[in-house]
């Protein structure tokens, strides 16, 4: 591993400030999916561990919500600096156990600072109010404190922006964390969580648990069920998200649920064709199609539905499948056989009931995880793919032939994360966008994750918003203050 800095690769868990393996000395591999070679080892700890972490979170509370915002500020903003100034290494890492190319890597580096950027600023922000009293002698007053020791769970998939887009949230807001990184990808959490430790951020503000996949729910369990943890903010598949809720109810515990989504992406006749085709594919190909908010369901309105799908078609052709280090890669390997297994099935069902490959549609030689970007036209709604999430590379287009059809179609679906449509005609865009039951619609924009909106779903995509002022308020009680006697 050709790192400037080899000590931000960290094969540890952190609790209380240290670095540690787990009491019973187990650990777990993780692999590179690119090649299938081991990239390190894990600690595989344990509900022991897992309460060790959370007594040490506890234990910081207390100093660390007296802080001032402006004082918990000034480490949030060290810790992003530091994020930038290593941006190089983060990435490799990144590449490394998640396989996207390393351009792509970068880019999300950027990406999770603009969370640390954004909370650091607004840890000075956190307002209460003041309100009119309907009785005399008496004033009226709103606060809001910090919710106390959360647990952090998060994905494969982006595993350094779901981290600062939850974490520096907390730590703005007065709350310590207890993070569990995806199995797959912990190495980008430690060396996250490292740099948060440079950046001067107390003992047991900042602790990271890791597990194996297959012994995950110890450490889950633990984290919903502990009287001391407060809060749960997850990012993951509505099943896994649905287990966690139920656990955290027995504690009454406040969530965050960003879960499985199932986009719809609609081409409207009057759309630009041009730019409908980039924001497809930069909709549908970022991190080989292994994104929440991807277009899963294309539709093209019947009057241009060839046109737009042979130009997808013939750009999709085009993209780079390798291994995220080769230069010019665009299209990394699936997360997992069984991720590829996956989309391999949902194409062959579309297949067999009659849908047509344009492009695509097989393994790609870059290896046995890598899936070429495939285009598949006259989908309906006997296959797989037209409901179930494919989580890959995977671009079906159906065809529909006016506005009201397309929108019941659209939302046709127990997810409601994020919807795109195409269109130039005013009216129809406030029509639309008013009508999807979304709880983020992009309109002429195939990507529009920002840390200055508010990213979260609706219906069983999730509860919750993550980013924008929206995104402190999950890691804050308002507490009511009633004062009496004022007057004489």
């Amino acid at each position: 591993m050709d790192l400037k800095d080899k000590s931000l690769f960290i094969q540890k868990c952190f609790i209380d400030g240290h670095w540690l393996d787990a009491e019973s000395k187990e650990i777990f591999d993780v692999m590179n999916p690119s090649d299938q070679t081991k990239v390190g080892t894990m600690p595989n700890c344990s509900k022991k561990d897992t309460v060790k972490a959370i007594e040490a979170a506890k234990k910081s509370w207390n100093n660390w919500k007296k802080l001032t915002g402006k004082e918990r500020s000034i480490f949030i903003r060290k810790w992003h600096n530091l994020i930038l100034e290593n941006i190089d290494d983060l990435a490799l890492i990144m590449t490394l156990e998640n396989g996207k190319p390393i351009n792509d890597s970068k880019a999300e580096i950027t990406y999770a600072s603009w969370f640390t950027d954004w909370f650091a600023e607004e840890a000075k922000r956190t307002y209460g109010k003041t309100i009119p009293s309907t009785m005399q002698g008496r004033r009226i007053i709103t606060i809001k404190q910090s919710v106390g020791v959360c647990g952090i769970i998060t994905p494969w998939n982006f595993p350094a922006a779901m981290i600062t887009r939850k974490v520096a949230p907390a730590l703005a807001a007065g709350c310590p964390v207890v993070i569990k990184p995806a199995g797959s990808t912990p190495f980008t959490a430690t060396a996250l969580v490292e740099l948060a430790n440079r950046a001067g951020i107390p003992d047991g503000v900042i602790n990271l648990i890791s597990v194996s996949e297959k012994d995950v729910a110890n450490v889950g369990d633990e984290l919903c069920e502990n009287l001391n943890v407060r809060k749960i903010s997850f990012t993951g598949s509505t099943n896994v998200g649905k287990i966690l809720m139920s656990k955290t109810a027995g504690t009454v515990k406040r969530v965050s649920m960003e879960l499985g989504g199932h986009a719809p992406f609609i081409v409207f006749e009057d759309a630009d064709l041009d730019e409908a085709v980039i924001g497809a594919m930069a909709n549908k190909y970022r991190n080989s199609g292994q994104v929440c908010v991807s277009a899963n369901r294309i539709y093209v309105h019947e009057s241009i539905y060839d046109e737009f799908s042979n130009r997808l078609a013939e750009k999709s052709s085009q993209l780079k499948v390798a291994d995220g280090r080769t230069e010019g890669s665009q299209i990394g390997p699936l997360i997992t056989p069984q991720a590829f297994k996956k989309v391999e099935e949902h194409v062959e069902d579309a297949v067999e009931k009659g849908a047509k490959i344009l492009t695509g549609g097989t393994n790609d030689n870059s290896g046995v995880q890598f899936y070429k970007p495939t285009v598949l036209t006259d989908i309906n709604n006997n296959m797989k793919i037209y409901y179930e999430e494919t989580f890959g590379p995977v671009a079906p287009i159906i065809k529909f032939k006016n506005e009201n059809e397309v929108i019941e179609m659209a939302n046709d679906t127990k997810y409601g994360l994020a919807g795109y449509f195409y269109s130039r005609d005013i009216g129809k865009i406030w029509r639309v966008a008013e009508a999807l039951e979304y709880g983020m619609v992009g309109i002429n924009a195939g990507v529009i994750s920002t840390e200055v909106a508010p990213f979260g779903g609706i219906k069983e995509s999730g509860i919750g918003r993550e980013g924008a002022e929206e995104g402190i308020e999950e890691y804050l009680e308002i507490k009511y203050l009633c004062f009496d006697g004022v007057e004489k």
